[in-house]
């Protein structure tokens, strides 16, 4: 007997909605994507329309024999894939492959995998929303225009490998643009007044210097403040005013995709993609024992706030039963939506808030419990009332001079009791104090400060800079910042992005050849042009149209100018080849820079660069630091040697992969000069590699280190150590 048929992206997925419609429907994962662009060449015929080529994945043809044969004998097909832009192209692109079988085939989407949300979709079938598809289709050939085309110009001016992106280079831009703001700063010098005060009952409080003469502070040295102390003391100290008064702090609105990361990001230490994975896991569905599996949250790619009326009494519910209907705000529509949010579907929240984390903790991952605890948290303080702080602000005169004190106590914790800062604060007490109450000096003290460079960015403070700019969207900020680090353009080193010295050269010269395609409100642009797409305000040929004319131009230029290009990443050196006696040049190759004679290709010499200084100095003598070549390799020493024998070796920024092992992994060299990659604590760990591995987590098996691999066929990639998964950028 014939079923209808639906299909999902995932078999976590499927299993978790097969489960709600039992065995009067069958349920089948396309697993992903199952058509493309060719990988061999660019796919895209520019002379007609921009017409694109989708080929069938050759990974994917036994599911497609399989997704073929359930339709054939199916009563009908439903397509059940995600509901952004990238669900519906997957929806579009399995109804190209299923529409010969001559089965009506219907899309249903839902916010969430639960029995109702699924009963209701059922029931509510639509055709595949060929806008949203177009919208997709046009973000898929923008950047395969950029990947196929841009990425060549990186070839012949660096080497064979390198990859440009549309969006990502502009995260690129925003690292490289701090980096250089850190490298201009000046610090400068500035003191502050700090010290502790006496009421005229002897009980002490801290006060710092405000105002002098009116004016705010501008203490710019030893002298000047020296000065001011001396001056304080002198004075009679007295109560000028006291100011105080109840301050609400509001809680913040149920989590979006990009707030989601940003705190996972700050309270969880997990990365953008590690995050989107833990989250997607959860949406799709955890297995719950006896209860089987069971969609956690609701749809997790999403730039809207607002939240529907059942899940709003699904918590008020909650709430009432566990705090009491005094601690509920009852404003459900007090949050105002971002004026560029597409508020296509719902916020991230808890599917039941009644599954609370704790009595689902026995069947959750360590890093799913934490970030649903985080989502079931956000979700309940949104529906709290405010915290309430008594603040108490004392002004007090001493001659010229006016020192502060400030006083914050917290009355009612309201949605902190539910979701408790990262970091609580103490409260801070004053004692009670009298206007024209005179005052006495225990300590006070001149206390000397730099102001500081700007800093940089963490994963959390560039989603945050990308949402503002309006770069990517919702479903592309996690990815975004895993190909620049994958790319070898960034580095993470205790939660702070560092773009690597490739990474700002590739950024200056895509800036200075195509500083029209990586600007910033070009970018932006773009992003709403594809929303207008999906709106059916242009078409999206028209969009392409416009972007490749730019781009054309730009690489029509590069060609005429191709070879001062190259040289805008040369560097001159003192040293001259010992074949010709031609200066020599630093050149770059997929190991990094090296030097090569300016004669090339008539003389071939190299040299590596092993005496290149660091930006360090020994911490033993305080010479300068240099890369050495060894017996097994490279590896930093002091440059003051054999007076000082101070070592180091060369790590990459990546713990050992090992369980257990608390080692960093190196990079070594084979007799015969291989450089690989092994673990600082050999003999005691023999791990090793010829592949560099890089910090991130495998989306199969959860692997926290994944190789950098590389071929012909594919270019770069990775691929994981253990379970051999490989991940295409």
């Amino acid at each position: 007997m014939s079923k209808p048929l639906v299909i999902v992206e995932s078999p976590a997925k499927a299993k978790t909605i097969k489960k709600y419609l039992d065995n009067n429907y069958d349920v089948i994962a396309s697993v992903g994507h199952i058509r493309d662009l060719p990988k061999k060449k660019l796919g895209i015929d520019v002379d007609n329309g921009f017409k694109p080529e989708y080929v069938n994945m050759k990974d994917k043809t036994t599911v497609i024999k399989k997704l073929k044969s359930a339709a054939k004998s199916s009563e009908g097909i439903m397509i059940a894939t995600d509901m952004d832009r990238e669900g519906e192209a997957i929806a579009w692109h399995l109804s190209k492959i299923l529409e010969k079988t001559g089965v009506e085939i219907k899309r249903i989407v839902f916010n969430e995998i639960t029995r109702k949300a699924i009963e209701k979709a059922i029931a509510n079938p639509r055709n595949i929303d060929i806008n949203k598809v177009d919208a997709q289709q046009a973000r898929r050939i923008l950047d395969r225009l950029v990947g196929y085309l841009v990425s060549p110009v990186l070839w012949k001016v660096f080497y064979r490998g390198l990859s440009a992106g549309r969006v990502q280079t502009v995260g690129l831009r925003f690292l490289c643009e701090r980096e250089d703001e850190i490298r201009k700063f000046i610090s400068e010098e500035y003191w502050t007044i700090e010290g502790e005060l006496a009421s005229s009952e002897g009980s002490s409080f801290d006060a710092r210097l405000a105002k002098i003469g009116g004016k705010k502070t501008d203490i710019k040295n030893s002298k000047e403040a020296e000065s001011a102390v001396s001056d304080i003391k002198a004075e009679n100290l007295v109560v000028d005013k006291i100011e105080k008064k109840e301050r609400k702090r509001n809680p913040y609105p149920a989590y979006i995709t990009s707030t989601m990361q940003r705190d996972a990001a700050s309270r969880l230490g997990f990365s953008a993609k590690k995050t989107m994975i833990l989250a997607q896991q959860l949406y799709e569905g955890v297995e719950l024992g006896q209860e089987g599996a069971f969609g956690l949250i609701s749809y997790m790619r999403t730039d809207s706030i607002r939240i529907s009326n059942d899940a709003y009494k699904n918590g008020v519910s909650y709430l009432e039963h566990k705090i009491g209907k005094d601690k509920i705000s009852g404003d459900k529509g007090r949050f105002k939506k971002s004026k560029s949010a597409q508020d296509a579907h719902e916020a991230i929240r808890p599917t039941d808030c009644f599954k609370t984390p704790d009595s689902l903790s026995k069947f959750l991952g360590k890093d799913q419990f934490l970030l649903y605890r985080l989502i079931w948290q956000r979700f309940l303080a949104s529906l709290s009332i405010p915290a309430l702080y008594r603040i108490t602000r004392v002004d007090i005169k001493a001659g010229k001079y006016i020192l502060s004190s400030n006083g914050r106590v917290l009355e009612e914790k309201g949605f902190l009791a539910i979701m408790p800062d990262r970091k609580q604060e103490d409260d801070v007490t004053l004692p009670d104090l009298a206007e024209g109450e005179r005052l006495t000096v225990n300590t006070l003290e001149g206390i000397q400060h730099h102001t500081e460079p700007p800093a940089r960015y963490s994963e959390a403070a560039l989603i945050k800079t990308l949402e503002e700019n309006g770069i990517g969207r919702p479903s592309t900020y996690a990815n975004i910042l895993a190909i620049i680090q994958t790319r070898g353009y960034a580095s993470k080193e205790k939660r702070t992005l560092f773009p690597t010295k490739l990474g700002e050269e590739v950024w200056r010269i895509l800036d200075k050849l195509f500083a029209d395609m990586f600007e910033i409100e070009f970018t932006s642009g773009m992003e709403n042009k594809l929303d207008e797409i999906e709106m059916a305000s242009i078409k999206w040929q028209d969009v392409i149209e416009d972007y490749y004319g730019h781009l054309k131009i730009d690489l029509e230029k590069f060609e005429k100018n191709k070879e001062e290009a190259k040289k805008l990443v040369q560097e001159e050196m003192e040293e001259t080849c010992e074949n010709c006696g031609l200066k020599m040049i630093k050149r770059w190759s997929r190991n990094g820079q090296f030097m090569a004679c300016s004669g090339y290709p008539e003389c071939k010499f190299t040299k590596s660069l092993d005496e290149e200084n660091l930006e360090r100095e020994c911490p033993k003598c305080g010479g300068k630091l240099k890369y050495k070549n060894g017996k097994y390799g490279r590896f930093i020493a002091c440059s003051n040697y054999p007076e000082c024998k101070y070592t180091e070796p060369v790590t990459i920024g990546v713990k050992c992969p090992r369980d257990n092992c608390d080692g960093d992994v190196i990079e070594k060299r084979t007799k015969r000069g291989k450089t690989f990659y092994g673990c600082s604590k050999y003999p005691k760990c023999d791990f090793a590699s010829w592949d560099k591995p890089v910090v991130e987590e495998c989306p199969k098996c959860g692997s926290r280190v994944l190789l950098q691999k590389y071929n012909k066929k594919n270019g770069n990639f990775l691929k994981c150590p253990a379970c051999k998964h490989e991940v295409y950028s």
